[in-house]
């Protein structure tokens, strides 16, 4: 089966972000899923784009509003920079290059054009790159793997090539036991599975770390105001460093 019959059988169709072609709907679902995955992110994007359906939406409400709103998806500075990057859009309109706004990158202003105006630019995210990567045979280069994806997903472009070389690495082409059988891009592939030297990163374990410690802080704040000096006195400082918590006399609220 070709990568394109492939995509149009198996590809994830349903996600909610791949219904529409509003580029903020899918800014939002982008930055949402920058270190998040995928199902908690589908529990949780209808209820925020309601909440915040046009940057307008967003830059009316407070930074603390949207922080709430984000709940427990992780690493909260997302939902200060969307907030931030809203405003600016609201102020200014969209730029010409995404990549100006607060928290977007190269690869999520080059996914949004390709989702939203179809426009033949290539990305590379984590599942792209690793498929990329094995077809070739080697480690690559950001230049290299975005000239290998775009020939690796031909003859699909834009849109349809961004979402389907990105559902074969979530997919098939996973970091450990890929499914090189049912894979379009078997017969083209160096590797038919893991690069020699190809290591899966583990993460360091959420349980007793700092990213707990500020979560716990935020948990308390996102409830209303509490007093800073029942609270973690680093998290809380690393919170309002960043933009998450202010601390006003003896009281912390969010933003």
């Amino acid at each position: 089966m070709s990568l394109t019959g492939w995509y149009a059988e198996h590809g994830r169709h349903d996600l909610p972000w791949r219904e529409t072609l509003d580029p903020w709907a899918i800014l939002v679902s982008e930055v949402m899923l920058h270190q998040t995955q995928v199902p908690r992110v589908a529990t949780v994007f209808d209820e925020f784009m309601a909440r915040f359906p046009t940057p307008g939406a967003m830059a009316a409400a407070s930074a603390g509003d949207v922080i709430t709103a984000w709940g427990r998806l992780g690493y909260p500075r997302r939902a200060r920079r969307l907030w931030e990057a809203a405003g600016l859009i609201t102020r200014d309109g969209w730029p010409a290059d995404l990549a100006t706004l607060p928290g977007v990158g190269r690869y999520t202003a080059a996914a949004v054009r390709a989702q939203a105006d179809d426009a033949d630019v290539p990305a590379i995210e984590v599942n792209i790159r690793r498929v990329v990567e094995r077809v070739v045979g080697r480690r690559l280069t950001e230049r290299e793997a975005e000239t290998a994806m775009v020939r690796t997903g031909r003859p699909l472009h834009g849109r349809d090539r961004l979402l389907a070389l990105m559902d074969v690495g979530a997919m098939l082409c996973r970091p450990g036991d890929p499914r090189c059988a049912e894979c379009p891009l078997r017969r083209r592939c160096a590797t038919r599975g893991a690069l020699p030297d190809e290591t899966r990163a583990r993460q360091a374990p959420f349980a007793g770390s700092f990213r707990q410690r500020r979560g716990q802080v935020m948990a308390v704040l996102r409830a209303g105001p509490a007093r800073a000096d029942a609270l973690d006195d680093e998290a809380l400082a690393s919170l309002v460093a960043d933009g998450l918590a202010v601390v006003d006399g003896e009281t912390a609220t969010l933003p």
